[in-house]
């Protein structure tokens, strides 16, 4: 199907248009740039509604190839590129917006800075899911909350591919970890050390009272959005409370977080991407990472189900269906 200049690559013509498998050009490194090939690929939702044409912040227009999440081989570097070789195995959260190639096919051309090394014991499907939710959980706790020992950190959606890796890095700072789900996400939940809580059947206030005495949590994470952000200022700590959202699109009163001299911080994960400003950071924050995965603190939970780039509808369907059991991933 190709020679050797050119590679596969899964096109999407238009809008909920079916995947399209074709030869392309190869691209090659520029200054700055590596040149990977590409052994797996995440799917996240957000390629989901880029497809569908719904996902005007993240600036890739159809026809394009999707993918934002990628693990593989470095197999070329451009000028200007010491940190990296052929043979290089890395990771990173690099293509599939603002009009870049993305990740469903052989090949990609990435800035050197958003790359890191792929941590040793992980497989190339499991490194490929984490990119994306690792860094929006790390932003968002680390960078921004600033986690630490000895606090209470509530994250909302703890099952929940951002909420499950959320999880684990508050854990691997010494926090104490509180999680909401629903009740079929309680296993998952707790095997990964958090206390649960359904939000179904708990109200902010009854798990505020159990849980911290009244006063609040130190940090809480919002992975879910609307009426769960409001909940979310609701349990913040008193004066000293953060409350951290990734999905904080909505019109929301601050009201019950200024009455509690709580803070907030929004986190939009693609702005270096789409910016340029800030990317060498996504590359710290997965090297970083590493540290914790390669110390058995941090795993991705992977859905075992496997799919390559002729069953990517597949893959897709079940993203839609929220039937799937972890990350889902797709092999090049």
């Amino acid at each position: 199907m190709t020679d050797s200049l050119q590679m596969r690559a899964l096109i999407v013509e238009s809008a909920n248009a079916p995947f399209h498998l074709a030869a392309i050009d190869r691209p090659a490194p520029g200054a700055g740039q590596v040149l990977v090939r590409i052994a797996a690929s995440g799917v996240n939702p957000l390629d989901i509604k880029i497809r569908a044409g719904q996902a005007s912040h993240a600036r890739q227009p159809l026809p394009a190839v999707l993918g934002m999440d990628l693990a593989g081989i470095v197999e070329a570097v451009g000028e200007g590129v010491c940190d990296w070789k052929p043979g290089d195995e890395v990771y990173a959260m690099a293509t599939g917006i603002g009009g870049a190639q993305g990740s469903l096919a052989d090949y990609a051309v990435v800035d050197a800075r958003l790359l890191a090394r792929k941590p040793s014991n992980l497989s190339m499907r499991e490194a490929a899911g984490l990119p994306l939710v690792l860094i929006t959980a790390w932003e968002g706790l680390v960078d921004r909350a600033r986690v630490r020992a000895g606090q209470k950190v509530l994250i909302h959606g703890g099952a929940g591919g951002v909420g499950h890796v959320a999880v684990q890095i508050a854990r691997s700072f010494g926090a104490e970890v509180f999680a909401t789900g629903s009740a079929r996400s309680q296993g998952v939940i707790e095997s990964l050390g958090a206390t649960f809580i359904d939000y179904r059947k708990s109200s902010v206030e009854d798990y505020v009272g159990e849980h911290t005495g009244g006063v609040g949590f130190d940090i809480v994470y919002d992975t879910v959005g609307g009426e769960t952000l409001d909940a979310s200022f609701r349990a913040a700590r008193v004066y000293h409370g953060h409350v951290v959202s990734c999905l904080g699109w909505g019109q929301h009163s601050l009201a019950p977080l200024s009455f509690r001299g709580a803070s907030y911080s929004g986190v939009f994960t693609l702005l270096p991407l789409l910016t340029g400003q800030g990317r060498e950071r996504h590359g710290e924050i997965l090297r970083e990472a590493a540290r914790l995965i390669e110390a058995g603190e941090l795993k991705p939970i992977v859905d075992p189900r496997r799919f390559t780039l002729s069953t990517v509808e597949a893959a897709h369907e079940l993203l839609k269906s929220g039937a799937a059991q972890g990350r889902l991933v797709i092999e090049i």
